[in-house]
């Protein structure tokens, strides 16, 4: 491969990425999907109980 003069290190081979920011919005956008997807639920159930 070519050597482009890069001297910064790429993703986890360095081992010095700190990837605490990233886990804690992952889970955080994974809490607002669970909730998202049982608000939603809900709601349709509400309006099948509702309709009939």
């Amino acid at each position: 491969m070519a050597d482009h003069g890069h001297d910064h290190p790429h993703g986890h081979a360095s081992g010095t990425m700190d990837i605490r920011d990233k886990e804690k919005t992952f889970e955080g956008f994974i809490r607002m999907v669970t909730w998202g997807a049982g608000i939603a639920i809900g709601i349709l159930i509400f309006m099948a109980l509702v309709n009939s």
